[in-house]
């Protein structure tokens, strides 16, 4: 396929990427983003499949995208990975035996989630050889109702991907480097953590806090205005320097909740570490709008010991000339879309 849509649908806006593909470097060819009314999507769940379905009509009219052909990304806590070793078979075979293994993983019935399985390593177990990979799980409800807008706007889904896996492939070209390394993407609403081992997908975890919380604990706590708070965390940050008398309980709010979050990945690769003797995490790669929050990345390295290293926008893929020149944070908000392309046409 030489082009394709990766649609990112956000609790605020909505964004598409169109990526072709003609050599070994990708292209973005075409970007666009429109808002979404308050409370039509949470944490990348369709509630109001009219509305989104309406903001997609006019997300297309507005990026001229040239195909009606999409992949879209399914995140946040409707969705679950874990690791799982099954008897050794043909992908097709592990595929449909999934649900005779994965009851007792689950929060729903098993006919209630949409489920895959990520191979990683082959070894043995107590009766025979084994897969041993991670399980991935969508509950049905959630998946069916972003596609449902997706389809009534006209759009044609050819994919539904993993977030975490879809950000892999596009911040860590041709795998990354040799070694483990984490992945760590903060959005609005959600933290996808992904541990990376010799450039395959180890172990995912969905944290579901972002950088909404922080605007929102000033909104809620201080009865500043959306805009106020958004103004505030962005000055502010996690400065090391004693802030003004003024400025103090907007400073500790963001500390307090911005603390609790990067306490949360630290815990998440400390997990890992110890349930892996012997490994050791090489470097965090950090992307996402949450992650440009001032003095975060120095925080998340002096708590975690390990060296934390910004992400290079979209992976390094060709951009049209309008966005050359665009800021880190405009850069972060292609990413997930553009991931989401990526793997339908790489």
């Amino acid at each position: 396929m030489s082009s394709l849509v990766g649609v990112d649908i956000g609790s605020a806006s909505v964004r598409a990427v169109e990526v072709r593909s003609p050599d070994k470097r990708p292209s973005i060819v075409k970007y666009a983003e429109v808002p979404l009314p308050e409370g039509s999507v949470r944490r990348g769940e369709v509630l109001e499949i009219a509305t989104v379905a309406t903001a997609l009509k006019r997300l297309w009219a507005n990026g001229k995208f040239s195909t009606k052909e999409v992949v879209l990304g399914m995140g946040g806590p409707r969705v679950l990975s874990r690791d799982l070793a099954v008897p050794r078979a043909p992908m097709d075979q592990i595929r449909e035996s999934l649900p005779f293994h994965v009851q007792d993983l689950l929060p729903v019935p098993v006919n209630e989630a949409l489920l895959d399985f990520y191979p990683i390593s082959e070894g043995s177990g107590e009766n025979g050889p084994v897969v041993n990979g991670l399980l991935v799980a969508a509950i049905k409800e959630a998946v069916n109702a972003n596609v449902a807008a997706v389809t009534r706007a006209g759009l044609r889904p050819v994919g539904v991907d993993l977030i975490p896996f879809a950000l892999v492939r596009g911040l860590l070209p041709n795998g990354g480097s040799r070694g483990l390394i984490a992945v760590v993407s903060i959005g609005a609403n959600t933290t996808n953590v992904v541990l990376v081992q010799d450039g395959v997908p180890h172990f995912v975890r969905i944290i579901p806090a972002g950088g909404d919380d922080i605007t929102r604990a000033l909104v809620q706590r201080l009865q500043l205005s959306p805009g106020q708070a958004e103004t505030a965390k962005r000055e502010l940050g996690l400065t090391q320097s004693p802030p003004r008398p003024e400025h103090r309980p907007a400073a500790d709010i963001i500390f307090e909740v911005a603390g609790e979050q990067v306490n949360a990945i630290r815990n998440t690769l400390a997990y890992f570490v110890n349930a892996k003797p012997g490994t050791s995490i090489e470097r965090i790669v950090l992307s996402g709008g949450g992650s440009q929050l001032q003095g975060l990345a120095r925080a998340l390295s002096d708590l975690s010991g390990i060296p934390v290293v910004p992400s290079e926008p979209v992976g390094g893929a060709v951009l049209p000339r309008e966005k050359v020149r665009a800021t880190r944070e405009q850069h972060d908000a292609l990413t997930t879309a553009y991931a989401l392309a990526l793997g339908g046409v790489a």
